[in-house]
């Protein structure tokens, strides 16, 4: 497999799983993924927050980590991806107010690259007017936001044309394999035999 290059745009209080696991997880297996965020240089931070569900009606938001953004926004090209990631958490309400945001979540869908995106990420992609006619879920919430952009509810991990989205990050294990699977990953695992002593 030749690794994909892969955008993620991040921002300030985006959940920690969301971001940390995916970014992580699309390196291991050989992908290259450049994390922007508008307004912050290569090096830079943001925040992030861990969404845990404790039988309240919402989630209960702490603190997470700083995540180090690897690349400069002003400076990408989304044309020069493969693929683009957009986490959820509370960053995407501020994120669809910037164009080059938008811009950039435009280009991926013009172009057919595959997209996944996960809890209110789906808010971006509203805002961008890209989800009319897809077959989708996000952060139940957020449904009567994405369904007034357009899109058809389904209640699970879903995969529409290039498109894959999750309700939050218990959807990891079904979201990235699906995200996986679209970007053509073949990852093979090797025979392991353990051996216990008496």
């Amino acid at each position: 497999m030749t690794g994909k290059r892969i955008l993620m745009i991040v921002g300030d209080f985006g959940e920690d799983y969301e971001t940390m696991v995916p970014y992580q997880a699309l390196e291991m297996v050989g992908h290259e993924v450049d994390t922007v965020c508008p307004e912050k240089e290569a090096g830079e931070t943001v925040k992030t927050a861990i969404h845990d569900f404790r039988g309240d009606q919402t989630y209960l938001e702490e603190r997470g980590h700083d995540f180090e953004v690897n690349a400069t926004m002003a400076d990408i090209d989304p044309a020069d991806y493969d693929a683009l990631v957009v986490p959820g958490g509370r960053a995407p309400e501020y994120l669809r107010t910037y164009d080059a945001v938008l811009d950039a979540v435009r280009h991926f869908f013009e172009a057919d690259k595959p997209v996944a995106s996960l809890c209110h990420g789906p808010q971006i992609l509203a805002a961008a007017g890209v989800l009319d006619g897809y077959e989708m879920t996000a952060y139940p919430a957020v449904r009567a936001e994405v369904e007034a952009a357009g899109c058809s509810w389904v209640d699970e991990v879903t995969r529409d044309r290039n498109l894959v989205t999750g309700q939050a990050w218990p959807d990891h294990q079904e979201w990235l394999a699906e995200f996986l699977d679209m970007l053509g990953t073949d990852i093979e695992h090797g025979e392991t035999a353990a051996v216990a002593d008496d």
